[in-house]
């Protein structure tokens, strides 16, 4: 039987139009789910998410409505779930959003939204395999074909785990139920394979003379979140992951995903991330930018990759993106003991969730943080662009015989957040960090007026204490240190650099020489790195505006219903950011509005520091900027569709 949080049959319905809820398939609205008993079309709902402090979720929202009925709360990631008849106005439905959204002790309201698998076209079985080559198995099989004892979660339609290459590993706990009713992950139909697929691809059986061969040989839980069609509610995949982290698994697959921010599923996925939990998305098929779970901070964004590497031509891209995996023409399991080649991000993304469970198969008490920052580190650069490929392909030989950094399992105090104080001289750095887009190195040497910011963005292939290439016509050569002072860079540098730490100081800053960075023995002139900031001496009083940053999206939304959102995280560019300018221009005819906040929690009409919303759909916000804010942007549609631009100017000094 379901746990007594779980939800049941008798209480769940699918939403049937959800703003902006298109799941990456082109269209504004949603996929409704097919016309089996799984989806009740008859009923709307709302989830309401109430604050930490509240003792008793059902309470605090049962009496705050007057209309509607509370049918699902969920404590551990406190919500609730209320639910109106279908023909309830637009107007009722409007003030009781509003009467919710002015109680204090609730920090949102959002509809029940569908969210769909990426399924993509399958190819008929044919030829040999190119995944677990490509990322490297065979030397990460040498040392471990993944433990039992590591368990992956498959969170997805329901899975056929008597499958002659899943059922030897498949928990003894089989899974549970998150929509359609019964305790039961099986499928309902032939035509439910989305969930077996990407099972097939991180635990199918490996070594045993049968079928084709998975990444992992670690245990496998099925959470049953989407129906026969491949979509389910917000609540369903929420509740999923929420118990997948109760069941104490140690990765979470989430091939599924939406073109909309929800705090709900946010929540969820925070919850897990902070239980030990490693999340591992799909960024999505569009071609377009990446999809919610996968942009949570809490989530491995997985690109997809073809057999040679290139980016696959319907996989999203993004700042967002951590890893890359292949994505096309992947071998893997189907219902009927049969396998199927599939092509998609569902797939590549339980690729990277099978190598994350072949390392803590090898590393056991290694902590999410590190697990996750230790795949970043072993990934191989595949010459993309950071928005294609994150840190690179996932390489499960590097990862798995690569001992993590500061990996002791014989230590008591491994994990411990009490690390000893560093005694290194200060060199001068002014502040190191890393954000949401990129890592950037702020430096403030003996000579600068001010400071300047630098985004490493360049590829080594010297050897410690060599120069390889110096082909000038290069972008990525490697330039030798000559006279002054050098920055050592303790790092991987490949689109992003990591775990960084910088000494030494800039000499002859006003002619821009010896401006070098060694980075894990490989030298790069600054000037040849993409930034901004000016080396140049400043005889003047900085002016607002003397140094610009600008940066744009393009979107497009819905108004219809309650209205579509997309939202946009910004981190300050500028070495001494002044102020900033959101502009949203939008469709003719439409009414969309645009809502900022400045210390990086998500905006709503509800909850921000700016915002415009005028009649029309061209608005505008200037905020004045200290530099230490994180902006995040809201467009939210109210009338109308179509597409969107949002652009941020960012002035300083």
């Amino acid at each position: 039987m379901p746990p007594d949080d779980s939800p049941t049959s008798d209480r769940r319905s699918v939403l049937k139009a959800a703003g902006a809820l298109g799941a990456f398939l082109g269209s504004s609205g949603v996929a409704a789910a097919d016309g089996d008993d799984e989806a009740d079309a008859g009923a709307t709902e709302l989830l309401v998410g109430v604050s930490p402090d509240v003792s008793d979720v059902e309470s605090a929202v049962d009496s705050s409505i007057v209309d509607g009925q509370v049918v699902h709360t969920n404590e551990a990631i406190h919500y609730a779930t209320i639910e109106f008849p279908e023909n309830t106005p637009e107007e009722a439905k409007t003030a009781i959003e509003d009467a919710l959204a002015s109680v204090d002790e609730i920090e949102y309201v959002e509809e029940n939204a569908t969210i769909e698998s990426f399924a993509a076209p399958n190819d008929p079985y044919y030829g040999s395999q190119h995944a677990p080559q490509q990322v490297n198995c065979e030397g990460a099989w040498d040392e471990t074909f993944g433990d039992s004892d590591v368990t992956i979660s498959i969170v997805d339609t329901g899975t056929a785990y008597d499958h002659e290459n899943l059922a030897e590993n498949v928990d003894d706990r089989i899974g549970e139920v998150f929509v359609g009713g019964g305790s039961d992950p099986y499928p309902r139909s032939g035509s439910e394979t989305h969930g077996t697929m990407v099972s097939g691809a991180a635990v199918g059986a490996t070594d045993n003379g049968t079928g084709h061969a998975g990444v992992s040989n670690c245990s496998m839980l099925s959470a049953r979140a989407l129906d026969a069609s491949g979509t389910g509610s917000l609540a369903d995949i929420a509740d999923a992951v929420q118990w997948s982290a109760d069941q104490g698994v140690d990765v979470i697959n989430l091939s599924l995903g939406s073109s909309s921010d929800w705090h709900t599923l946010r929540n969820a996925c925070q919850y897990a991330y902070d239980q030990g939990c490693l999340l591992v998305a799909a960024a999505g098929n569009s071609g377009g930018s990446v999809a919610y779970p996968a942009v949570y901070d809490s989530v491995i964004a997985v690109s997809a990759l073809d057999s040679h590497d290139r980016l696959a031509s319907f996989s999203n891209r993004g700042s967002e993106i951590e890893l890359a995996a292949p994505g096309t023409s992947i071998v893997t399991t189907t219902l009927n003991d049969g396998y199927t080649r599939a092509s998609g991000t569902s797939i590549a993304s339980p690729i990277v969730a099978g190598v994350a469970g072949l390392v803590l198969s090898e590393y056991p008490d290694l902590d999410v943080e590190t697990l996750r920052k230790h795949l970043r580190q072993t990934a191989t650069d595949v010459g993309l662009s950071a928005a294609a490929q994150g840190y690179g392909r996932v390489d499960a030989d590097a990862a798995v015989n690569t001992v993590p950094d500061g990996y002791e399992p014989e230590n008591p105090d491994y994990g411990d957040d009490d690390d000893e104080e560093d005694d290194t001289e200060d060199p001068g750095i002014d502040e190191v960090w890393n954000d949401d887009e990129s890592n950037h190195v702020e430096l403030e040497g003996e000579s600068l007026d001010r400071v300047a910011e630098y985004r490493i963005e360049g590829r080594g292939t010297a050897e410690p204490g060599e120069n390889a290439n110096t082909d000038p016509d290069d972008p990525y050569r490697d330039i030798a240190t000559t006279d002054g002072e050098e920055f050592v860079v303790e790092g991987y540098l490949g689109g992003y650099v990591d775990d960084f730490h910088i000494t030494g100081a800039v000499t002859d800053v006003e002619t821009n020489v010896d401006l070098t960075a060694v980075v894990n023995g490989h030298a790069f002139d600054l000037r040849d790195l993409e930034g901004v900031g000016d080396w140049e001496a400043d005889d003047g009083e900085p002016q607002c505006g003397d140094e610009t940053v600008t940066a744009s999206a393009e979107g497009s939304l819905s108004g219809r219903w309650w209205g579509g959102t997309d939202s946009y995280t910004y981190s300050l560019r500028t070495a001494d950011p002044c102020s900033a300018t959101v502009a949203l221009d939008g469709p003719d005819g439409a009414d969309f509005d645009l809502y900022v906040t400045l210390d990086g929690r998500s905006p709503s009409r509800w909850d921000y520091d700016e915002s415009s919303d005028g009649s029309e759909s061209d608005e505008s916000i200037t905020v004045d900027l200290e530099g230490d804010e994180e902006l995040r942007l809201q467009v939210h549609a109210n009338s109308g569709s179509g597409e969107y631009e949002v652009t941020v100017e960012e002035r300083g000094r």
